[in-house]
Formats: C-alpha cells, structure tokens, sequence
C-alpha cells in the first residue's frame, strides 16, 4: 500500500525536475514596443547556448546551426522575443556556415552598429524590439541586393508556412 503511495509521488517529483522549454517574453510581432529585461531574467528565458550568442554576442559554430540547410517555407524570429526578421523568400545559400538572407522584413525590424572585435569591422545586426545580436551584416552577397546578413541559428526561431510546402533555394 505504501509503495502505491510512493509511486505517484516520484513521477510528480521527476517530472517537475524536467528542464522546461523556454519561451519567448513576447510572441507579438509589433515592433513598436521595446523589451528591456535585466539579464537575469534574460537567463532565465534563455537556453544557456541562446544566452551566450543572443547576450554575450557569442557565434555558434560554422555548418553545425539548426537552420543553416532549413529549406521550409514560413518566417524567421528573433529567438528571444519573436520579432519577425526574414522570411524563407529572403534565405539563399552563401556556403559560410550559417543561415543567409539578403535583406530583412521591411519596418526597422532590425538595428545595425559598427563592431570592432577581433580585428575587424564589421556590420554588427541585431534585433530592433529587444537589443539581441543576430550575427552580421556583409555586402558580398551574390544576389541582387549584394547584401549579406549572416545569421546565427541560435538567435532565431522559424515560424513554418502552414502550406507545410519546401523552398527549393
């Protein structure tokens, strides 16, 4: 009988010890309204990995990112708040390792500032609503805008085309 009692107690206390996902603080695509949390709270909405690239301005490896071969139809968000920033139409395929797009959602959904790090200048980009690094911005792009913004996957989401249908890039 004791035992009967102990059983739902563990699953409930092996359940509630399960990492839970992480959520965006805002899923509203108005980029009207700035988010400025502390970084606590940053962490705390944030997988470790995300915090790093998105927070730190960290870069996630080349070839290894979860969208870097994404060819599914729908719209690319900013993986802390869900600003939409690209969508599918603007992703080609640069060969550097990480997702590509040549240019971005129309409206400021993105801000831009010189980055002198590691020796170099370069065209940092990062989300308009909430301040998070997105990676670079290059103008080598071989499409006809000549631009390159060089994403990493760990600060973006991807929001699938409910036609459920692939782009042939």
């Amino acid at each position: 009988m004791k035992l009967l009692l102990l059983i739902p107690l563990i699953s409930f206390a092996l359940s509630s010890c399960a990492q839970q996902p992480k959520t965006h603080p805002v899923m509203n695509n108005s980029n009207e309204q700035t988010i400025q949390l502390s970084e606590k709270e940053w962490k705390e909405k944030l997988s470790p990995e995300q915090y790093h690239v998105l927070r730190e301005k960290g870069t996630e490896r080349a070839f290894t990112g979860k969208y870097y071969m994404n060819k599914e139809k729908g719209v690319y968000v900013c993986g802390a708040c869900g600003n939409e920033l690209f969508t599918s139409e603007m992703k080609f395929d640069s060969h550097c390792g990480w997702p590509s797009f040549d240019r971005e959602i129309a409206g400021g959904k993105i801000k831009t500032e010189t980055d002198y790090s590691h020796g170099m200048i370069r065209t940092e980009i990062m989300c308009a609503r909430c301040g998070s690094h997105l990676g670079h911005l290059f103008d080598d792009g071989p499409t006809e805008t000549g631009q390159r913004y060089c994403v990493n996957s760990l600060s973006l989401d991807f929001k699938k085309d409910s036609t459920g249908t692939s782009v042939n890039k």
